[in-house]
């Protein structure tokens, strides 16, 4: 790439000695982008955007069409790649890496070349007078790649980069400066729009989600965003506000900013949260997904429900508050990973020992009723995900926890904190069978995990493999010499690890 634009430098004058900003040779690479790699595609716009960073002197009118042509020629090829990261079960770490690199590259740089001109604009610099006229299309395209950016380092679970919303926060600024931000700029929206759509993102916990998930979170925040309320006055049932001048996240509204100012928002749910109620009823009730809702691909019904019962939580009038008070500590436990380890330290009849397992050692910083605040300070592997099933072991004890991860937030490259809620404190292993109406088959079990504790009269709670709950199926499983069948009530949750479900239970002799 480098070795092509200095070959290119000599053809053109030294105002503007990047091809790209050069409309004919802007087309030409524009048309010679691969069709049919989208990797390659977009590493070569990827490398195009990092080679604008080194002209120093430009028209602001010709970086921005030289940035605009090369997002919108990007987009397929983010739409095939984002749906490769998203849902390609056989992906390699690597290879997994690789895509994510790519992706958030292009964003972060493309968000760099718009504040660029946005610069120039505010400046009145070489081509500012003639980008007024597309100033409302600038400021939205702005505020679409840092929440591009945000969306990339949200799937990877890290923090935001520095900055980064003061960066999104002066696009909208400008436009209501300039009075663009409710113009609507064809296919992408305002800038108002857009930025409340990026603050709806940050505020509903996506650290509690599945990459997959996030994805559908945004394009359900999307169809739902035009019921959202977003404004520059406090109202009495306003739930978050955010100052668009500092690098501030969207902040919890417990009291009011000790001084008022101009550039602070307020945000609450308004007729967005009943919206979701009412698609999240529906969907229960075995209805269709809408028409008009894009998820950006084909998806069941059921893949959408634990999402929208998150954002129905999460986006409500009132958030959750945290149920159990926190218990600051420091003290090690043993982490095994999985249902088929978990099934080996938990008592039964064919329970075992740990020696051979892989076991981890987490520092744990938290306690309370409900679970543990862990530091990892270093990612064991690709297991480490929202909804990973554990047992876990605290130092000195002899009881094993059964849990799940609830959060999953990445410091560093090596460095993570866990959340993790605590399913049962007493399980018993026990290795299930398909009740047979004929006679107790001699089949080979699956492992499963009775719950102990709260129950309902007559009822458990099993832990079983993904994918094995069937309404129609009833279980048996031996105990002290008898035979214990299980008939199925409900599925509570599945996760990638796990299926968790209520049985009624009863001897059979």
């Amino acid at each position: 790439m480098l070795e092509k634009l200095g070959v290119l430098r000599g053809v053109f004058s030294p105002k503007d000695i990047h091809p790209l900003l050069d409309a004919r040779e802007l087309r030409k690479t524009i048309n010679e982008l691969p069709k049919d790699n989208a990797f390659r595609a977009l590493d070569e716009i990827v490398g195009w955007l990092e080679s604008l960073q080194s002209v120093h002197e430009f028209s602001a009118e010709r970086l921005f069409e030289a940035a605009r042509q090369l997002d919108e020629a990007a987009q397929p090829h983010l739409k095939r790649l984002t749906r490769e990261y998203l849902h390609n079960i056989r992906l390699a770490r690597a290879d997994e890496r690789r895509l994510w690199s790519i992706n958030r590259a292009f964003w972060a740089l493309l968000a760099e070349a718009y504040e660029r001109c946005l610069a120039t604009v505010q400046e009145k610099g070489r081509g500012a007078d003639a980008l007024k006229g597309e100033l409302a299309e600038l400021c939205v395209r702005n505020i679409v790649a840092l929440g591009g950016l945000l969306k990339w380092d949200a799937f990877h679970y890290g923090p935001p980069c520095p900055g980064l919303w003061r960066r999104i926060g002066q696009p909208l600024l400008l436009a209501e400066q300039q009075g663009v931000a409710d113009q609507a700029v064809s296919g992408l929206g305002t800038s108002r729009a857009e930025y409340l759509r990026v603050m709806v993102f940050q505020i509903a916990s996506m650290d509690s989600l599945l990459p997959q998930e996030i994805d559908l979170a945004e394009h359900l925040i999307a169809y739902f965003l035009s019921g959202f309320s977003f404004a520059a006055e406090v109202m009495e049932d306003s739930v978050y506000w955010v100052d668009l001048a500092l690098d501030h996240a969207p902040q919890r509204l417990f009291w009011m900013p000790e001084v008022a100012v101009h550039s602070q928002r307020f945000y609450k749910p308004g007729t967005s949260h009943v919206a979701l109620i009412d698609l999240l009823e529906e969907l229960e009730r075995g209805g269709d997904i809408p028409a008009a809702l894009n998820l950006g691909g084909q998806y069941y019904a059921r893949t959408l429900l634990p999402v929208l019962r998150h954002l129905s939580l999460h986006l409500a009038p009132v958030p959750p508050q945290r149920q159990h008070d926190r218990h600051q500590v420091k003290h090690r436990m043993a982490v095994l990973n999985g249902l088929a380890n978990a099934f080996v330290v938990f008592p039964g009849e064919s329970a075992g020992r740990t020696t051979g397992l892989p076991v981890e050692s987490w520092v744990v910083e938290n306690v309370s009723r409900g679970g543990f605040g862990a530091v990892l300070n270093n990612i064991p592997g690709e297991w480490i995900k929202v909804g990973a099933l554990l047992a876990m072991q605290p130092q000195g004890g002899d009881n094993w926890v059964l849990g799940v991860i609830r959060r999953y937030f990445r410091e560093t490259e090596h460095e993570a904190r866990i959340g993790i809620q605590v399913l049962a404190h007493q399980a018993a292993a026990v290795e299930l069978k398909p009740r047979m109406a004929s006679s107790y088959a001699a089949l080979s079990g699956e492992p499963g995990l009775l719950i102990e504790g709260v129950n309902l009269a007559g009822e458990v709670r099993l832990v079983r493999a993904p994918a094995s709950f069937d309404m129609n199926e009833s279980l048996e499983y031996s105990w002290g010499g008898k035979r214990i069948r299980l008939m199925p009530i409900a599925l509570i949750e599945q996760t990638a690890d796990y299926e968790l479900a209520r049985y009624r239970i009863s001897e059979t002799g």
